[in-house]
């Protein structure tokens, strides 16, 4: 008998992002790079599975590489720096350029329409839209040079595109028409950021070869601020400085994912810490004052610690009446630390402080720590106690010192367990 336990899990914990996502818009681009993958076969799986969750696509692709090689092989650029949107296409290229689009545009067309018996796509009948949704406007000349046929987004078929959104995946080359009729070519990540904004798309997701922004040693950076792309460091970050626009303009979150990775937009998209880089207005994670809501993640998460003998029993009833004592942070509407402050005028005592087990790394207990003591402060409180039976070593370390029992306030000495035997830590406050 197989064991489907893990699969079950994972199919329950991404519930949340179903529902939350059935509905919503979000914006993929591909660049050539993407396009000619051999895992780009598992991205177009995916792309159809999304569709048939109630996520509304458009699909924008590039053709960069692949004009650039056909312009070179024609004899007609020796560039190999062309870049579609970015360098001026003149009137001899412009043919290459079409056919490139046009056929790109019918493979992805042809790709989507598959339903072979055992594939992901079975059954899945999937409708895709393309047309001239996007009014184009000429580059003109730049610095003395004439670009020709690159131009930019002038305007987006907003109502025409949502209208194609209720029954269809819609595709958009890059590529638009001027009203004068003019065929002008487009830097395609720029034109899907434009399109993210006028649509006003929950997502904006980039393909790249990365899984995201790497830090130092290499690992995904799986969340930035738009402030902290403001960082020197992140300049050279195209997709991520579209990304940040996008943000600022109001959409309400970005994606940098890896086409190399397989399955990397359902994980991004359906499980709690992603598998690239998101960029966000502001944090998805924070730390804020309990509300009554929160008690259901507060006992889930102090439940094995109660068990253990880590924490005192508190009922649900307890927890209700209190929740304004806790702080907790919640990450992507998960409670994965939480912590209590009770105050006994210029005493107080730190309690309930835990986190989850999958999120321990990072620094959280820290944080839990740092927020309470600075309400402690605001309120007047110059002496942190905590009693602990088993994590006395922690709260040494953060410059808690032993004292003795009669230090407790006497409404708080009369409901000490002497059973338990807790040490008590205490910490002053400047």
């Amino acid at each position: 008998m197989s064991n489907n336990r893990p699969y079950v899990k994972w199919f329950r914990d991404s519930s949340p992002y179903i529902n939350a996502h059935r509905g919503k818009i979000f914006i993929l681009h591909f660049g050539c790079e993407a396009l000619g993958h051999e895992n780009f076969t598992n991205v177009v799986g995916d792309i159809v599975l999304l569709n048939s969750l109630g996520v509304r696509l458009v699909v924008v692709f590039g053709a960069s590489c692949d004009i650039r090689d056909r312009l070179i092989a024609a004899g007609i650029e020796t560039q190999t720096t062309f870049e579609l949107g970015k360098s001026a296409l003149t009137p001899a290229q412009l043919p290459v350029a079409q056919e490139v689009i046009g056929r790109i545009k019918s493979e992805l067309e042809a790709r989507l329409s598959m339903g072979l018996i055992n594939s992901p796509q079975h059954g899945s009948d999937l409708l895709v839209t393309s047309g001239n949704f996007i009014k184009a406007k000429p580059l003109g000349v730049i610095d003395g040079q004439d670009y020709h046929h690159t131009g930019s987004v002038r305007n987006v078929a907003t109502r025409a595109i949502h209208l194609q959104l209720e029954t269809s995946v819609v595709l958009i080359p890059p590529m638009g028409y001027s009203l004068s009729g003019e065929i002008f070519c487009m830097h395609s990540a720029e034109m899907a950021t434009t399109i993210a904004t006028e649509l006003r798309a929950e997502k904006l997701i980039f393909f790249t070869e990365k899984n995201g922004i790497l830090d130092e040693k290499g690992n995904a950076i799986s969340e930035l601020s738009v402030d902290q792309i403001n960082s020197p460091d992140f300049a050279d970050f195209e997709e991520l400085q579209l990304a940040k626009t996008a943000c600022n303009r109001g959409v309400s979150r970005c994606h940098i994912l890896s086409y190399e990775h397989d399955g990397a937009l359902l994980e991004e998209l359906y499980t709690r810490d992603g598998a690239g880089t998101q960029i966000i207005r502001k944090s998805y994670e924070q730390v804020r004052q309990g509300k009554p809501e929160d008690i259901p993640g507060i006992i889930e998460l102090i439940s094995p610690l109660e068990e253990q003998g880590i924490l005192v029993k508190r009922s649900r009833e307890q927890l209700e009446s209190q929740h304004h004592h806790f702080t907790v942070c919640e990450r992507d509407g998960m409670i994965v630390g939480c912590a209590a402050l009770y105050p006994f005028d210029t005493i107080g005592e730190l309690a309930c402080l835990a986190t989850h087990p999958e999120y321990r790394d990072n620094h959280r207990g820290e944080l839990l720590l740092a927020r309470i003591e600075t309400l402690a402060k605001n309120s007047g409180i110059t002496t942190l106690f905590v009693l602990t039976t088993q994590t006395a070593h922690w709260f040494l370390e953060r410059g808690f010192k032993p004292g003795a029992l009669d230090m407790l306030p006497e409404s708080r000495k009369s409901l000490y367990n002497y059973q338990r035997n807790s040490k008590l830590l205490a910490k002053q406050l400047t």
